[in-house]
């Protein structure tokens, strides 16, 4: 712990020094006189690169400091890496929960610290919700909407009497999780065409999305599957390589519908592999530097903020250009 709290002194201290002064000794603006403490949740998969990615750039066009952790997908160390930035007083803590509980101490810890908490990605289960000061990311149970109102096209479109879904979810207790299911099965529950045959987790993983695929095609057999809905493009993909290691066609023997929008995702929908990719953009950095900025300005932000997502489906036409993935 002491060796983290050091080392986040040191960069800081690199980040001040490096702003003083520049060649031939004419002073320059002070580039680090907002510094953000970011915790990421992992890299597990390409979109939480490319949301990592996303905030770095952001920071830096706005000129702010950015001291950064990767928890691994630890919730310990997200709450370690929070105390680290309270210890050194930043002004304003960013970080993506694993998890929705077990927050309450620590962010009671930086709010009597004075240090305003911004939420990236997920959000937090708290009886007080003063306790963070915004929310950026997406509207998960809209994405679970669209997933499954697309089901309900192409069962009108494929006329068929019944199918069998099988259902990949994400980390269990994560907002994105909940929320993707919730979404899917408010719009499903009512149609009798439909029945969800199983729910298992895949924790947003490749690995799993595979492990998950063999789980369900011992279980259920290829002929007991109709659909398969994942919580992300990670595990989706997972699930593709397997389908095609047994000699099952994805996207028509077994349709498919993911969430995320990697551009390998959106390469095997336009290939016909995958048949629904609903949008989650991992570019949230720049809403997220804004908040921070007017934080620190003292005015009022917003306690949510959605960014504007769509679907990509085999209904569309795949060869506009707008179709691509990040």
């Amino acid at each position: 712990m002491k060796k983290r709290v050091w080392l986040a002194a040191a960069l800081l201290l690199c980040l001040l020094l490096s702003s003083c002064a520049a060649p031939g000794g004419e002073e320059k603006k002070n580039t680090a006189s907002i510094v953000v403490g970011f915790s990421q949740l992992g890299a597990e998969s390409s979109w939480r690169i490319a949301n990592t990615r996303s905030m770095e750039e952001a920071a830096k066009n706005a000129g702010y400091g950015l001291m950064m952790e990767n928890a691994n997908q630890k919730q310990e160390k997200q709450i370690d890496a929070i105390r680290s930035f309270i210890a050194y007083q930043v002004d304003v803590i960013v970080f993506s929960p694993i998890v929705e509980s077990g927050w309450d101490n620590v962010l009671k810890e930086a709010k009597k610290a004075g240090i305003p908490v911004i939420l990236v990605d997920r959000m937090v289960s708290t009886s007080d919700d003063s306790l963070y000061a915004s929310y950026v990311g997406a509207d998960f149970y809209m994405e679970g909407r669209r997933a499954g109102e697309y089901l309900i096209r192409k069962a009108d479109a494929l006329k068929a009497e019944h199918m069998n879904i099988a259902e990949i979810s994400g980390t269990i207790d994560s907002t994105p999780m909940r929320d993707r299911q919730k979404g899917f099965m408010d719009v499903i529950s009512a149609d009798s065409r439909f029945t969800v045959i199983d729910s298992i987790s895949g924790d947003f993983l490749r690995s799993k999305g595979e492990e998950c695929a063999l789980q369900l095609l011992e279980k259920y057999g290829a002929d007991g599957i109709d659909v398969i809905y994942s919580h992300n493009d990670s595990m989706t993909l997972g699930v593709l390589d397997v389908l095609e290691q047994k000699g099952i066609a994805p996207g028509k023997d077994i349709l498919l519908i993911t969430v995320d929008g990697e551009k390998e995702a959106v390469d095997a929908l336009k290939k016909g592999k995958i048949n629904c990719v609903v949008q989650c953009t991992p570019k949230l950095g720049e809403a997220v530097m804004e908040l921070v900025k007017n934080l620190k300005e003292g005015k009022s932000v917003s306690k949510i903020t959605h960014p504007e997502e769509g679907a990509f489906t085999d209904f569309d036409d795949l060869t506009d250009p707008s179709v691509e993935g990040f």
